[in-house]
């Protein structure tokens, strides 16, 4: 009851203002329009989730990622590129438990550290927005393990995702959806997969021409009869920020989360930037 109260409260404050276009972070729901032709976004920052679990590995504690880093290219009106990771992961560990891959850890003190798994995707409008319907698109992605077992932050699985994007204005509400699959690997096992339902639903509204609150409720959902493989639990985050766009060029912003499953952190907060700038022509 006391997270639903949350949810309706965040939606109820969103309700009273304004939105912009291509809203991103410190959403991770994906707004199916493109950054542009020729144009490059920057984005980082750092985020911090207090009570974050490690199913495979057993660890559990708070992390730290520090900076996080996406870059998005244009490389049509209608397309871009997505790379998406970080340089530094640091676990602070406040329990270990007996889990499938806690005998592969080389952590002997209470941290741990590594880098971020990298994701590449791709994104392509299908529909531009209209004044009846709203804009489409498509977004492939695939996951690349970076971060190791052995640190006790990574899985060692390459994943793969497929979502469908849809957004569309509503008077002076932005909102945005995503429903698709992701294929996991099993951390445990080399042979076998888990097919998971990802979502994500957000909404923008701007308090004046340069600020805006934003909110957002974005998970998977394990679709085994059974129980999840390690890692692959079904898991839920709702968001709540805002954003500031001191100059055209730049936005920043801050915002915090809530787990609403199990396997995720219990609360954390993240900060950061996004920089978007003409890079080069467009043959």
């Amino acid at each position: 009851m006391r997270i639903a109260r949350l949810v309706v409260a965040a939606l109820a404050v969103l309700l009273v203002s304004h939105p912009l276009l291509a809203q991103q972070r410190p959403l991770v729901t994906e707004d199916p329009e493109p950054v542009g032709a020729g144009r490059l976004l920057i984005e980082s920052g750092f985020d911090l989730a207090h009570g974050q679990k490690y199913p495979a590995s057993g660890l559990e504690g708070n992390l730290l990622r520090l900076p996080t880093l996406g870059i998005s290219i244009g490389i049509s009106s209608i397309a871009e590129l997505q790379i998406d990771g970080g340089l530094y992961d640091r676990l602070s560990i406040t329990k270990r438990s007996t889990a499938p891959l806690s005998s592969l850890l080389n952590v002997t003190g209470t941290q741990t550290h590594d880098v971020s798994d990298i994701i590449v995707g791709t994104k392509v409008r299908m529909v531009g927005e209209g004044t009846s319907h709203p804009s489409l698109a498509i977004r492939f992605a695939t996951k690349l393990p970076n971060a190791s077992n052995e640190a006790g932050l990574g899985l060692d699985t390459t994943d793969f995702f497929a979502s469908l994007l849809i957004a569309k204005n509503v008077q002076s509400v932005r909102v945005v959806g995503n429903g698709g699959l992701a294929i996991l690997g099993d951390p445990t096992s080399g042979n076998r997969q888990n097919d998971e339902l990802t979502y994500g639903v957000s909404i923008a509204r701007a308090l004046t021409e340069k600020a805006e609150v934003v909110a957002e409720v974005n998970g998977r959902r394990s679709m085994r009869s059974g129980i999840a493989f390690p890692g692959t639990e079904s898991r839920s985050t709702l968001r709540v920020g805002g954003r500031f766009t001191p100059m055209s060029s730049l936005r920043v912003d801050a915002g915090m989360l809530i787990g609403l499953t199990n396997d995720g952190p219990t609360v954390g907060a993240t900060a950061g930037f996004t920089w978007v700038f003409n890079a080069f022509q467009v043959p």
